[in-house]
């Protein structure tokens, strides 16, 4: 019986192979879904599966109907049947144009999901300790949303930059000094809408580097991608030709370029050393690579990995222990300043990507699967928590929400086409208050004004799925001594409209 079973298994795996690679079956498919699914309401057509099926259906045409017509007494003199298949290839043929041109190829150049205008209410905590969060409504990327959002923190005692004389948004507690090596992490995996906001990049580059005591430090723009995955299967790109900018066209690695000739300025992208396992440099190892931890977390099962790698500008860099100095072979952790920008979004399988999930461009996914505990599969167990607990909390988090996607349940690519207009940033130095904030008041508000009923994937008051990871990561934060809540009466929540 299970020989038979084996067998029947095995010649079910030839049939599936055969039907979904061929031509002829993908095409003849493809065809009757678009016929299918368009129905009478042609608006469906612009649909990115029905442009797919469009494609393939009308290539299927072209291939094996209308050399057809060609062949004498195939359709005989049935002129009835010729004028209906004729309909066919045309309607098929109007349609797969008119979404072309309409939307470009498959959404390429497609016109927003249009836009909404989300109600966003200053709240003060109740129970202490409190977490602040600062949200600026209103700010396009290329504005000054950037500037007005270090003075709402200043104003509400959050100083974002480190200097001896106080100044508007300045002081000896402020977060970024003149001399420091900020690291920004961004999401540079997906193109399109998917990842960080080029033009908000800019905006927080330009306001480190105006610094009030001069800058004299360094930035380095960083990803990991993962060499898997992203927008062209192969990991990310600082140098995508689609971009999440009002100017689709303006690419990181463009951003980056502006201020390399005055400034000290680089990007440097994950995926060419995510392979690599190196060891730290106090251990002699000065080879790029990444850290593999020895041992599982006990409480996430996580096995940690953080990158390791020299500038563009020689600087050495431990993700973890800070910048090394070769000549006193010594480590300044506090040198290191790190601003998460992550772009908020849906994820298909954990739910949302904020914060906190922005954390698996951090790791290797290739190394902690050779280790046997692959980081991916973990985040669901607080993994991504783990990892921030064990290697370094951001300095300070900056949601971009200015272009995201609100269907629930897609994600992490998010296409022009599907992306909403919502024109909000939000920023706080505890990463879990904000992703609970940004997928409650952001996410989940965006969808229902959308019309979508089922939000309880982004809904961090729901059981299950990103509810519960996010309060297992804010477990490990926690226990390691950091600030973490989802406690809404312990969040200060301060809002600016521009």
């Amino acid at each position: 019986m299970q020989i038979m079973n084996r067998r029947f298994a095995h010649r079910l795996g030839r049939v599936w192979r055969w039907a979904t690679t061929s031509a002829f079956v993908v095409g003849l498919l493809s065809l009757a879904w678009f016929v299918f699914r368009t129905g009478t309401k042609p608006s469906r057509a612009a649909y990115p599966c029905q442009r797919v099926a469009a494609a393939n259906g009308t290539a299927w045409l072209a291939t094996y109907v209308l050399p057809l017509f060609a062949v004498t007494g195939f359709i005989g003199e049935n002129r009835s049947w010729r004028r209906r298949l004729l309909t066919v290839v045309v309607v098929v043929f109007v349609a797969a144009g008119a979404a072309w041109l309409a939307n470009g190829p498959i959404g390429l150049n497609a016109t927003a999901a249009g836009e909404v205008r989300l109600v966003l209410e200053e709240r003060r905590a109740s129970s202490f300790p409190t977490s602040d969060l600062f949200v600026i409504d209103g700010t396009h990327g290329n504005d000054n949303g950037i500037v007005e959002l270090i003075g709402l923190m200043a104003e509400e005692g959050t100083l974002f930059y480190r200097s001896d004389s106080a100044g508007s948004a300045g002081g000896p507690a402020g977060l970024i000094g003149s001399d420091n090596v900020v690291l920004i992490k961004i999401n540079a995996q997906w193109d399109q809408r998917g990842g960080t906001n080029t033009d908000l990049l800019r905006s927080l580059i330009q306001a480190i580097v105006d610094h009030p005591d001069g800058f004299a430090g360094e930035i380095i723009v960083a990803d990991n991608g993962q060499a898997q995955y992203g927008a062209r299967g192969n990991g990310g790109s600082m140098d995508w030709g689609w971009n999440n900018a009002e100017d689709r066209s303006q690419s990181t690695q463009d951003v980056v370029d502006g201020f390399a000739e005055e400034y000290r300025v680089s990007t440097f992208l994950w995926d060419r050393i995510t392979g690599d396992a190196v060891a730290e440099y106090a251990e002699g190892d000065t080879e790029d690579g990444y850290i593999v931890a020895v041992e599982k977390n006990p409480s996430s099962g996580a096995i940690t990995a953080y990158p390791k790698f020299r500038s563009a500008h020689g600087t050495y860099v431990s993700f973890k222990r800070g910048i090394w100095n070769p000549a006193t072979e010594t480590y300044d952790s506090d040198r290191l300043k790190l601003i998460n920008l992550p772009v908020l979004k849906p994820h298909s399988i954990y739910g949302v990507t904020g914060s906190i999930k922005h954390y698996m461009g951090v790791t290797s996914d290739t190394l902690t699967w050779r280790a046997g505990a692959r980081a991916h599969n973990y985040v669901g167990a607080g993994g991504m928590g783990s990892l921030i607990a064990e290697t370094r909390i951001p300095t300070l988090n900056i949601l971009d929400a200015i272009w995201i996607s609100l269907s629930p349940g897609s994600g992490p690519l998010v296409r022009f086409s599907n992306a909403t207009k919502v024109d909000v940033i939000a920023a706080s130095t505890d990463p879990v208050a904000l992703d609970y904030w940004g997928a409650k008041y952001i996410l989940t508000q965006g969808a229902r004004a959308k019309g979508y009923k089922y939000v309880t994937s982004v809904d961090p008051d729901s059981s299950g799925g990103f509810a519960d990871w996010l309060r297992l990561s804010m477990d490990e934060l926690v226990v390691a001594g950091h600030r973490a809540t989802v406690d809404e009466a312990r969040m200060n929540v301060y809002v600016r409209e521009i």
